[in-house]
């Protein structure tokens, strides 16, 4: 883990809630002259702490598309099994999000597509690829309650962190 000190995570905070300001606005918003805060910023990046910046877009006021969540089984559980699966929906844009888990189920993966023609022709791919599905669940998001792409960086730090 990298240990942050009180003047990176003032950076980071300020960069999460404020991701289009200035290096200029930054500096003054952490307490720093441009050049140290730039600096510090720069070391960020390099750590990979800081991995991209990009636009939140909200998708609602373009199209509207169909979120669906996909529960995985696999037909057998060796490491490559594992691998093979995970190798194919890497490559697959409308699987936006896809998690190992624990328990019962082997993945649950995010999917946004056009509709629910489009997702079943995505579902009819998978199982024609043959990476090993066993069994699948769908769910269709009917409702969206909340979206935030990360809780807030504090909420996420031991006490003890944030106070040096």
């Amino acid at each position: 883990m990298i240990r942050l000190d009180e003047q990176d995570l003032k950076i980071l905070l300020t960069l999460q809630r404020e991701g289009r300001i200035t290096k200029v606005k930054l500096a003054e918003a952490v307490n720093l002259s441009p050049s140290p805060c730039w600096e510090r910023l720069k070391r960020l990046e390099d750590l990979g702490v800081i991995s991209g910046y990009n636009a939140h877009i909200n998708l609602e006021k373009l199209v509207k598309p169909t979120l669906v969540m996909t529960e995985v089984t696999l037909r057998h559980h060796q490491h490559e099994d594992f691998t093979i699966f995970e190798k194919a929906v890497q490559d697959i844009p409308e699987i936006v999000e896809c998690y190992a888990l624990g328990g019962g189920v082997d993945y649950m993966l995010k999917i946004l597509c056009r509709d629910v023609d489009g997702y079943q022709r995505l579902i009819d791919r998978l199982l024609v690829a043959n990476i090993g599905i066993d069994r699948y669940f769908t769910y269709i998001v009917t409702k969206k309650i909340k979206s935030e792409p990360f809780p807030p960086l504090e909420s996420l730090l031991d006490p003890p962190v944030r106070g040096k």
